[in-house]
């Protein structure tokens, strides 16, 4: 689903973000991506979404390749993506039903059937008794659990969530992780950066990232602790 094969992200001479990444993520997987400030992470996840093009290697996403993609093949690409960032970026003068039809009505799909999907993602998330309420009446919380339904409104094949629990409490913060958890039960790929220790703790497979380049011996680790 996801393969980077020697991969180098460098922004000038003296800024380099990724450095010889190789790494590869079957479908259905639930990955955590771990390491402190700096160390590549976001950069990864930009490069799975084409938002960012490695400067050397090869990113294969769904059998795209990322560095020749053309521009017209990008809004295709992003369409199997979910995508949850830091900053949810919510439109404010809408309620949170609207937020999470946009997807849909962007790319041309019915209003009838947009509210009914929206609904039912909103419900997945356990927010459908607030579809009327606006964004900045909700928790910080609830604002992240109002982006994953808007991300997987489209139902995509693979959802990427970049420190999605940052700035959460501990029970807002494992909502989302369980919110994010159900979709890969139903076979989602899920890629999630984090540096909450406690929710890595309990991960089926962490890859590290220290200085944008992977930690040997560190990548693959199942819930018991053995290797993988």
């Amino acid at each position: 689903m996801i393969e980077f094969q020697s991969v180098s992200k460098r922004y000038s001479a003296d800024a380099t973000a990724l450095s010889e990444v190789s790494l590869h993520i079957a479908r259905g997987e639930l990955v955590y991506l771990a390491g402190p400030s700096g160390a590549g992470k976001s950069t990864l996840m930009k490069m799975v979404a084409a938002i960012e093009r490695p400067t050397s290697g090869r990113v294969i996403v769904s059998g795209h390749d990322i560095g020749k993609l053309k521009k017209a093949g990008v809004p295709f690409l992003r369409r199997n993506l979910g995508l949850i960032f830091q900053h949810q970026r919510l439109l404010n003068d809408r309620h949170i039903l609207a937020n999470v039809m946009l997807p849909l009505i962007v790319t041309g799909a019915p209003r009838g059937q947009a509210e009914q999907r929206a609904r039912a993602a909103l419900d997945k998330v356990g927010l459908l008794e607030r579809a009327g309420a606006h964004p900045m009446e909700l928790s910080g919380g609830e604002q992240q659990r109002v982006a994953i339904a808007r991300a997987i409104v489209n139902r995509p094949q693979i959802i990427l969530a970049d420190e999605p629990t940052a700035n959460l409490d501990r029970a807002a913060a494992d909502r989302v992780i369980d919110a994010l958890h159900a979709f890969h039960a139903v076979g989602v790929t899920c890629v999630i950066s984090t540096h909450d220790e406690q929710v890595l703790d309990s991960a089926a497979r962490v890859i590290r990232l220290e200085h944008g380049r992977l930690v040997h011996g560190a990548a693959a680790r199942d819930a018991s602790g053995g290797g993988e």
